[in-house]
């Protein structure tokens, strides 16, 4: 048996019984798969050395474009990793075009056993001989978990192309939907990501802790500045500096960051050293900052100097395909958490899942199966045991303490005002301050 671990990905099953009769072998492990969404998450897990990918994963799509989408993604998470192309349709265009996107060799449908066997054994050496020490796991972490639904996969692709550059990203998206993840996605994909991403959520920081939490301050600057502090600005000197919920700055802050942003520098409080910056920023808002630009609520020439970029996430109502991959990356999460092993969705409490509206999005999801998992005794969760909200509809009936009425009731306020924040803490008759502190409170 000759050293190799081969991952096979192809959605047909006959094909991948095939080839893993074939080659296990010839060969010290075999993986297969039939998802080609799993592809990254085997990559994290396992020791792989060579890939062979199929072309086409959709019935009745032929074009290639899906082979040609996760042999980018593959080499974005392990660059040197060896990926052999495998289709039925015989076209020296696609075979050549795979080529020129990096794969190492290009085999058709039917094979030849012995030849596919002869380019695997050609196509490790040659690996081992160009990479004899090389680490099959990315250097920039594992890939983050962000959908498969037709929505996603074309942000995806936009991700890839942009998330190299050093250009300005505005992230738009509900409460939830996950513009914190697609942000560090973007950043493990840069060439900044030998660096940490540095945050700040702009809606929970004070206007008058802003300067010294963006730019940092020197001893004595203040009453409370009994020691030096350096600012998020300085720290992700040379990485990426996410900004989040940007819309919730008043005028006079955003025109101290596009200061700092225009003149790519900044000072501590109580100095007058100017301190250059080098950073890769990424926005996000829940807000029209173009319709607040209207209104002379947001700086026009700020909204220009971080919008290079524009992405939107949709929410998750609008792409109940990534419902499943999400309530199962949930469930295998607090299943390893509480120690419940074994631990499965039945069929119907995945279709309630997948039929629910989530005004909370992701983070609702992920509290919802949290939950389940903690509340369920048995092997198996069932529809009965997934306790969604369900708007202004819902029961308090069986709610048992104020903590969890408090939560749905912000969640239903959000619902309602379709993600606007001030509007739902004015609903809600507290400060946007005090409802920011209540959702990191609840985890919504």
């Amino acid at each position: 048996m000759h050293p190799g671990r081969i991952l096979i990905a192809d959605d047909n099953k006959s094909v991948l019984t095939s080839l893993e009769l074939l080659l296990e072998g010839e060969f010290e492990r075999v993986e297969t798969i039939s998802d080609p969404n799993k592809i990254i998450t085997v990559l994290d897990k396992h020791s792989i050395d060579l890939v062979i990918l199929d072309m086409n994963f959709s019935v009745g799509v032929n074009t290639g474009n899906e082979g040609l989408f996760w042999l980018q993604r593959i080499h974005e998470t392990v660059p040197e990793l060896p990926v052999i192309m495998l289709t039925a349709y015989g076209d020296i265009d696609l075979a050549v075009k795979s080529l020129k996107n990096g794969a190492a060799d290009f085999v058709l449908k039917p094979w030849d056993n012995e030849q596919l066997i002869n380019k695997i054994h050609t196509t490790l050496q040659e690996s081992r001989l160009k990479s004899p020490t090389k680490s099959v796991r990315s250097a920039h972490g594992p890939a983050m978990i962000i959908g498969r639904s037709p929505a996603m996969m074309k942000l995806i692709k936009t991700v890839t192309k942009v998330a190299k550059t050093d250009a300005n990203i505005l992230v738009y998206g509900e409460n939830g939907t996950g513009k914190e993840m697609l942000a560090r996605e973007i950043h493990r994909l840069s060439l900044r990501s030998p660096h940490e991403m540095y945050q700040i959520d702009m809606g929970a920081i004070s206007e008058s802790l802003f300067e010294s939490e963006l730019f940092g301050h020197e001893k004595g600057a203040f009453t409370d500045a009994h020691e030096k502090r350096v600012g998020k600005f300085e720290a992700a000197n040379g990485s990426t500096l996410f900004l989040d919920e940007i819309g919730n700055l008043s005028l006079g802050l955003q025109a101290k960051l596009l200061v700092a942003l225009q003149n790519r520098e900044i000072m501590r409080l109580g100095s007058n050293k100017k301190i250059p910056i080098n950073i890769r920023l990424i926005a996000a808002t829940n807000r029209n900052l173009q319709e607040m630009v209207r209104q002379s609520q947001f700086r026009e020439d700020l909204f220009y100097r971080i919008n290079t970029i524009q992405i939107e996430i949709p929410p998750l109502r609008h792409r109940k395909e990534d419902i499943a991959l999400f309530a199962n990356h949930f469930l295998k999460k607090y299943a390893d958490l509480y120690k419940r092993p074994g631990l499965t969705l039945h069929p119907q409490a995945l279709q309630k899942l997948e039929s629910h509206p989530w005004p909370g999005n992701i983070r609702e999801l992920q509290y919802a199966i949290e939950k389940a998992v903690i509340l369920t005794e048995k092997s198996v969760i069932r529809a009965s045991e997934l306790s969604l909200h369900v708007g202004r509809t819902h029961s308090f009936d069986k709610v048992t303490n104020l903590e969890e009425v408090e939560r749905q009731a912000i969640l239903a306020a959000i619902s309602q005002n379709e993600g606007n924040l001030t509007a739902t803490a004015e609903q809600l008759g507290v400060s946007r301050q005090t409802l920011y502190n209540k959702i990191k409170r609840f985890n919504l």
